[in-house]
């Protein structure tokens, strides 16, 4: 079994910035890929970036420039930075973790953008 807790989610204006936190615990020795999505309402849940191994990330086009992942591999965490927000950044971000035994989730940190 896999936790996987987010957390860094805030109501900011638009341009500001936020950070995400993500942890995985338990049964860590399987975990691959840690990475972000996003969902805002009434809308599909949408790759925001992910890592998935030494020196390989992959970011979707809306977050290119504006937004930076990070893993600290030893600790089973995974960050995201984001920076120039905008309204259409609103939705709740979820962490995932890919893991020998499956994908796992976190429970969500709403991120608002709004002036």
């Amino acid at each position: 079994q896999v936790q996987v807790v987010e957390s860094g989610g805030d109501l900011v204006q638009p341009g500001g910035s936020l950070r995400l936190s993500c942890v995985a615990s338990g049964d860590t020795v399987g975990i691959g890929a840690m990475g972000w999505y996003r969902q805002a309402p009434g809308k599909q849940r949408e790759l925001v970036a992910r890592c998935r191994g030494y020196r390989t990330t992959d970011y979707a086009d809306f977050a290119k420039g504006r937004f930076t992942i990070s893993r600290d591999t030893a600790k089973h965490m995974v960050f995201l930075q984001m920076d120039s927000l905008l309204p259409g950044d609103t939705a709740v971000s979820l962490c995932f973790v890919a893991h020998s035994a499956g994908r796992y989730w976190g429970q969500g940190t709403q991120v608002t953008v709004s002036s």
